[in-house]
């Protein structure tokens, strides 16, 4: 296939389907090898970028989506006629923090980690898709194990969870400490 007519089937295709799209399945679906549709919308990304336009396309865990882009968000702003905008509380942050870092992770254990409920914090994190339910753990009870979703990695900025930053291990210690101290005060009161 020419190169053109690759790029305007792989943006037809983009662009129809409105999520991430898997590599293996582009290239299924055009038949092609998936070096040459990975190189095709590499270029087509790199275009993209050199150009005014204000569409994307950014890569989700080796699938590829067509987005706006983040110059253009006053612009839907207004379109959309909304001003109302979610909100990550200092608590749904933590708690979001807690899934990325242990996932799959059931209620309980965010609930062991932060030690308080946390039955609000996970239904607002679901209703922001930020977090979903990724199975149930093989235990009494099969509770339910949640794990981040896209929209946690499209919000945040990264192409993959390895992409988060990590914790260095005496900010890690120190903050072990700081909790059983905070515990041990409570405990006395």
């Amino acid at each position: 296939m020419e190169v053109q007519r690759l790029e305007a089937a792989i943006e037809a295709i983009l662009f129809m389907m409105g999520t991430s799209v898997e590599l293996d399945r582009i290239a299924q679906a055009l038949d092609e090898k998936e070096m040459v549709i990975k190189q095709t919308i590499e270029n087509m990304m790199e275009k993209y970028q050199k150009e005014e336009r204000g569409v994307q396309i950014i890569e989700l865990e080796n699938a590829y989506q067509m987005c706006t882009k983040k110059e253009m968000y006053e612009y839907l702003i207004k379109i959309a006629k909304t001003h109302k905008k979610q909100v990550l509380t200092d608590v749904l942050l933590e708690t979001l923090s807690i899934v990325a870092y242990k996932q799959p992770v059931t209620k309980m254990d965010i609930e062991k980690i932060r030690g308080v409920k946390c039955e609000h914090a996970i239904n607002k994190l679901v209703e922001y898709n930020l977090i979903c339910e990724a199975g149930r753990l093989d235990a009494p009870g099969r509770p339910i194990l949640f794990a981040t979703t896209e929209e946690f990695l499209r919000c945040f900025g990264v192409s993959s969870l390895g992409e988060l930053p990590m914790i260095k291990q005496d900010k890690m210690e120190r903050w072990k400490e700081e909790a059983e101290k905070e515990a041990e005060d409570i405990n006395i009161c």
